[in-house]
């Protein structure tokens, strides 16, 4: 395959970008992110998208926008409605890191967000590719916007054998970009490739036969489509089982907990919840609810069991239920009406025990 000397070098470069750029516009999706070219927008909606779907993202977008529809309101807003707006998105540090970002615009630049892509990218949560679709789809810099439908489009475009989940695989596609984008707009440019990736050259079944630039593609040349990207395989989820309790007392009210501020899920809320063998969940979730919060109940087993998959491990989730005939407050938990309890961020696991358990 063609090593990153020369890459370029005999690639038709002036034909793709003519062609990928007529593609995108005659079908690009009508985005809400895509309304007008606001940097505040464009930025949220790109933290939203990392790791997440388009189609997900979209009513969250619109309902985070309307509550917070400049960087002053979200630098304004408490934490848990920020946490609340972004309920279900999952990688919630994402969200914290936004808002931790927006506070510093709004303090050091006024509200305004960075033209400088090097003051941009030094803000929290910010990283090359953030950097790049924003600056190149706010400002229109030849900045390179490199994510994983880049990737697979331009290993296959370019023939490129190496890891693609390597850093320094990363970087070179960055200097193919910045190189391919010369002379173009940047801000269409990026986005044609991220639109070709997500509609057309798929991970798996390309659409090939519409593809616009089948005809400079070497992957498609030579029949090795399915075999780029080469990337190295993840490593085997570790998976933990898991007991959560639902407890109502006689009023009505649930108990909660808050996750550490650190970690997996930090600051998320959820219904009591330990890591313990299958055969031990029941007498262990009992002392726990025992020993943390005072609460002495005799837990039964429901018919509530489900997978909750993270990219590096999987919860086995196996729900319990109990009525609490004593209010036992404690600091370390929190008994809430479930109106109250329904203003608070929950991880979607819990969510899925809410919507069934209560």
């Amino acid at each position: 395959m063609t090593s990153y000397t020369g890459r370029l070098e005999t690639f038709p470069m002036g034909e793709f970008c003519r062609r990928i750029l007529n593609w995108y516009e005659n079908n690009k999706r009508p985005l809400p992110w895509r309304e007008d070219k606001d940097p505040y927008r464009i930025w949220v909606s790109e933290i939203m998208l990392q790791q997440t779907k388009v189609d997900t993202v979209k009513p969250y977008f619109e309902n985070f926008m309307n509550k917070f529809p400049t960087p002053e309101a979200l630098a304004e807003a408490e934490e848990d409605q920020v946490m609340k707006a972004w309920e279900g998105l999952g990688y919630y540090s994402r969200a914290r890191n936004l808002q931790s970002a927006v506070k510093e615009v709004v303090h050091d630049y006024g509200g305004e967000i960075p033209k400088s892509p090097d003051h941009f990218a030094s803000l929290k949560g910010v990283g090359p590719y953030t950097k790049g679709a924003v600056m190149s789809i706010a400002y229109d810099l030849e900045e390179p916007a490199v994510d994983g439908n880049v990737m697979r489009v331009l290993a296959r475009v370019l023939l490129i054998g190496d890891d693609i989940g390597k850093q320094r695989t990363r970087k070179q596609v960055e200097e193919d970009v910045r190189m391919l984008m010369a002379g173009t707009s940047p801000a269409d440019f990026n986005q044609a490739l991220m639109e070709l990736g997500a509609l057309v050259c798929t991970p798996k079944n390309p659409d090939c036969d519409a593809c616009p630039v089948k005809n400079v593609c070497r992957a498609y040349q030579r029949g090795m489509v399915h075999q780029l990207p080469v990337k190295a395989k993840k490593k085997k989820q570790q998976r933990r089982t898991m007991a959560a309790a639902v407890i109502e007392n006689e009023k009505g009210e649930i108990l909660i907990e808050q996750r550490p501020d650190k970690g997996l899920l930090a600051g998320m809320w959820q219904f009591p919840m330990i890591e313990e063998a299958p055969a031990l969940q029941q007498e262990a979730l009992s002392d726990y609810l025992k020993e943390v919060y005072d609460v002495n109940v005799k837990l039964a087993a429901t018919e509530q069991r489900f997978d909750h998959v993270f990219s590096h491990l999987i919860w086995d989730i196996h729900v319990f239920r109990a009525t609490a005939h004593v209010q036992a407050a404690s600091p370390a938990g929190s008994w809430l009406t479930k109106t109250e309890a329904r203003k608070l961020a929950f991880s979607v696991s819990h969510q899925k025990i809410w919507e069934e358990q209560l």
